[in-house]
């Protein structure tokens, strides 16, 4: 497990190293989504970046794409259906989300998906990842806030990482939204 910078720049280089140095089976990022109330399993990374806040490093990028030459969108190569299911199974609120957003946690969910797919297409090594919002803790998101126990998102991340190591094919059934 890595710690890694909310920064544009410094993330996804950061994330580059560790899976270049730990030479993983799956790669699970996990991020905090303030305001949300469940864990989400995301499903696309966007190649936009729209910051309504800088990050660390003061950068805010605004309609600017993560990689300029890169695809539109890149998806998530977990059994994303699967890991919501076993999520739910925890108990704790889990869903779908759709995309990552435009900030940092988008940018780095869409760099992983670029990197794992450069990896598999130069060292034949196909490995899976994707990205997993959390909601902030009951301290962090104060009185009213939407939040969640440390110990109920640890126990979704272990459903979602369990579930993707075990499944390499996700489940027939609609998650989809309406608007």
């Amino acid at each position: 497990m890595r710690v890694l910078p909310v920064s544009f720049a410094r993330a996804p280089r950061e994330l580059a190293d560790a899976v270049a140095a730990a030479v993983p089976a799956l790669v699970v990022a996990v991020g905090e989504a303030g305001g949300r109330a469940a864990v989400g399993v995301e499903r696309v990374a966007l190649n936009l970046l729209d910051a309504r806040i800088p990050d660390e490093d003061g950068a805010t990028p605004v309609d600017v794409p993560v990689d300029p030459d890169g695809p539109a969108a890149r998806f998530s190569t977990l059994p994303v259906k699967a890991c919501v299911a076993a999520g739910r199974a925890t108990g704790v609120p889990t869903e779908l989300s759709l995309t990552a957003g435009t900030y940092v946690c988008n940018a780095l969910a869409y760099a992983l998906g670029g990197l794992l797919e450069s990896r598999a297409e130069v060292d034949g090594v196909a490995v899976r990842g994707g990205f997993v919002h959390v909601p902030r803790t009951p301290a962090q998101a104060g009185r009213g806030g939407a939040a969640l126990a440390t110990e109920d998102a640890a126990r979704v991340l272990d459903a979602v990482v369990r579930t993707a190591l075990a499944r390499a094919t996700d489940d027939r059934r609609s998650e989809g939204a309406l608007a």
